[in-house]
């Protein structure tokens, strides 16, 4: 039969069966796919829009922009941010580490990396807190010097670094993985320092993958609700997430108190993501323009 097939003249039905496609047909393929975004991103997105419109204005500004609620803002964004930046820079050590060297148990620091993913986030937050509480293991050393971390907003950022820490690693690894250590050598054979390779070589080929595994670290941590409610002490004004916000709103029954910050947290999460997409693309120009 495949006999038959390479012999057969072009033009013949052996040719055209043969050019087929595994996948459907665009049409169908672009109808499934609008269907399935629409079930499962553009519908729930636009009944919380819709919940939003049964608010005058007035009263959509009071909700968003109660002292409590920009308190919330503050500490979400500023502590994701802080932690999707310290995630940036030791996830890129980690994830360099688990490809340049060999060391004895790799596999299981390489497994260990995962571990945030697998790990139920109320577990997180309940280890978190007992490691760093007043009587844990490491918060009964440090609080006597000062330093308290849990039910603080320390606390907050610490939780968002251990959950958000896969990944800057798992985004950056592969890339590493992938890099042409031929072009080290030459730069290295033409006198160029390490500081040099790492920022004219390697950095600018892994910084879309960076850029990428901060803004995944970056869109979770604002998000985060499990591993957080645990070791925030959730005292308003201080440690209280947004999330946090709009759950208590919904217990409430303030339906559409609790809708309405959740645009603003959605309207704000979309803007940054666009501009971290912007400096992806922008990057990617720059490192294929020539020199």
């Amino acid at each position: 039969m495949s006999a038959a097939i390479l012999a057969a003249p072009p033009g013949v039905a052996p040719a055209r069966r043969a050019s087929k496609k595994v996948l459907p047909g665009f049409g169908l393929t672009l109808g499934y796919t609008l269907f399935y975004l629409s079930i499962i991103v553009l519908i729930p997105l636009s009944a919380l829009l819709f919940k939003t419109f049964t608010l005058t204005w007035d009263q959509f500004v009071t909700a968003v922009t109660s002292p409590r609620v920009m308190a919330s803002y503050r500490l979400t964004f500023g502590a994701s941010l802080i932690a999707a930046l310290v995630n940036l820079v030791f996830g890129l050590l980690v994830a360099w580490v688990l490809v340049r060297y060999k060391f004895p148990g790799k596999k299981i620091v390489d497994a260990l990396v995962d571990l945030p993913f697998a790990l139920p986030t109320a577990v997180a937050g309940i280890s978190l807190t007992a490691l760093l509480a007043g009587n844990g293991w490491v918060g009964q050393y440090l609080e006597p010097l000062g330093v308290k971390l849990a039910f603080t907003p320390g606390g907050v950022v610490i939780a968002l670094i251990f959950i958000g820490l896969p990944f800057v690693v798992r985004t950056v690894q592969p890339v590493l993985e992938d890099a042409e250590k031929e072009l080290e050598e030459a730069a290295t054979s033409l006198g160029a320092t390490r500081l040099q390779i790492f920022t004219r070589v390697i950095l600018p080929h892994i910084a879309p993958a960076l850029l990428t595994g901060f803004a995944m670290a970056f869109a979770r941590a604002i998000g985060e609700y499990g591993s957080v409610i645990f070791i925030a002490g959730n005292m308003p004004m201080i440690s209280e997430i947004t999330p946090l916000i709009i759950i208590g709103k919904l217990e409430q029954y303030d339906y559409a108190g609790a809708t309405a910050v959740a645009v603003v947290l959605l309207i704000i999460s979309f803007v940054l993501l666009l501009i971290i997409n912007a400096l992806q693309a922008w990057q990617r120009r720059f490192a294929g323009a020539p020199a």
